[in-house]
């Protein structure tokens, strides 16, 4: 008797274990399905947002070089460029406060170049270019306007004894600055053409670049004070 006591005790107590678990599997299953149904969208990532240099990688892919590096080797299948360099003391802008010099307090704004990219295309004899430039503006101690008017020369030189010069164009781009200190820039420089004879190759070539503040009207003066 006291056998089938202990026997039926531990039948019970397993099939009240085999209850709690079947209405916790059930509780679970309930709770995911509401949560799937309820959970709100999450926010895109900022990390996966198309950036200035995304859009420079998409528009000329692998034919970008960043400041100082060589250019990568034509493959074939298009038609070659020359290097881009930039020219010897126009790697920056700085702009000051009318009638001083950019320099300590008075510095308004300053532009560097920090990427360069190009593909060519043969179109009716010439060598139809684009020339891609990325860059940034460094608000300085003076304080920056709300945009800022970047002016840059792209030249195709001919390389030698004597460099020279074969065609150049002016390319001018408005960068609106944010409220951080450095704000990046992007410009492509369209239908740059230039003729090169049938002999001649590339590496005969290059395309210098730098920032020319002459292209630019100059800023008007303070006005005088009236005594």
């Amino acid at each position: 008797m006291r056998h089938r006591l202990i026997r039926q005790a531990k039948v019970a107590g397993r099939a009240r274990r085999l209850r709690v678990a079947f209405a916790l599997a059930a509780a679970g299953a309930l709770l995911s399905g509401c949560g799937a149904s309820y959970m709100p969208s999450a926010s895109p990532d900022p990390d996966a947002l198309p950036t200035i240099g995304d859009r420079f990688n998409q528009l000329f892919g692998s034919k970008s070089q960043a400041v100082g590096e060589a250019a990568p080797a034509a493959d074939g299948a298009e038609l070659d460029c020359p290097v881009v360099k930039i020219r010897a003391g126009a790697s920056t802008y700085a702009v000051a406060v009318p009638g001083k010099q950019p320099v300590g307090s008075d510095l308004r704004y300053q532009a560097t170049i920090t990427r360069t990219a190009r593909d060519c295309r043969r179109s009716s004899g010439q060598i139809i270019a684009r020339i891609g430039i990325q860059g940034r503006v460094i608000a300085g101690p003076a304080g920056s306007p709300a945009t800022v008017e970047i002016p840059l020369r792209v030249a195709v030189v001919q390389t030698g004894v004597q460099e020279k010069m074969i065609a150049t164009k002016v390319y001018r781009t408005t960068v609106s600055m944010t409220e951080d200190s450095s704000t990046p820039f992007s410009l492509v420089g369209e239908d740059l053409a230039y003729s090169m004879p049938p002999n001649a190759t590339s590496e005969s070539y290059v395309f210098y670049i730098g920032f020319d503040p002459q292209a630019l009207p100059p800023e008007p003066a303070p006005a005088r004070k009236k005594k």
